[in-house]
């Protein structure tokens, strides 16, 4: 575990690789889990006020979904996350050539939106965990269908972090990201001289 300022990072995020490989996976985490996608609290109001500007890209079982069950779900742990459709998949999602992305996204990209997504989806496969003291882990979570995203990380040497380089920056800051690259070169400088 690495120790910056109030987070503790995995050391899985320095030594994991991984690289988003949707023509393989076909965006299955947004339809596959037990649970929909983890909220913070600030993000239930953004989905809220934002509806208008991502709703054209939801597809109507999607906007079923979230009218029905609101914009956010307590699930069995406490926790807010997504609505789902049928109990499998995210209601912001939708299908293109097969692939599922998110609607949000899609929304801010063209403009309509400055929310680009919740923070736990720009930043998957990291995890975040609240500590009672405050503190932030950060977790690598491994999950079979990320399995071709693991063999691509490795073809092309690209560690977690920097996968989701611009998600952590989102969340944590420039500063948080180069103390990160700062610490993988320490580490690595001391298995090269092992």
């Amino acid at each position: 575990m690495l120790l910056i300022d109030d987070k503790i990072v995995s050391l899985d995020l320095l030594r994991v690789h991984f690289c988003c490989d949707l023509a393989q996976c076909r965006g299955i985490c947004c339809v596959e889990g037990n649970a929909g996608a983890p909220l913070e609290a600030e993000e239930v109001d953004l989905l809220e006020q934002e509806y208008e500007a991502y709703k054209p890209y939801l597809k109507p079982e999607g906007i079923e979904a979230i009218e029905r069950q609101g914009f956010m779900v307590v699930d069995r742990d406490g926790d807010y996350t997504t609505p789902l459709i049928n109990d499998a998949e995210c209601a912001y999602s939708f299908q293109e050539n097969g692939i599922t992305f998110c609607a949000i996204e899609r929304a801010c990209k063209a403009g309509k939106t400055s929310f680009l997504k919740p923070i736990s989806c720009h930043l998957y496969p990291v995890r975040l965990s609240v500590f009672s003291n405050g503190s932030i882990g950060l977790n690598y979570h491994r999950w079979e269908v990320c399995s071709a995203a693991l063999s691509l990380g490795r073809k092309k040497g690209i560690p977690v972090y920097q996968a989701v380089r611009e998600a952590l920056i989102r969340r944590f800051g420039e500063e948080f990201y180069q103390q990160l690259e700062e610490a993988d070169r320490f580490l690595q400088a001391q298995e090269a001289e092992k």
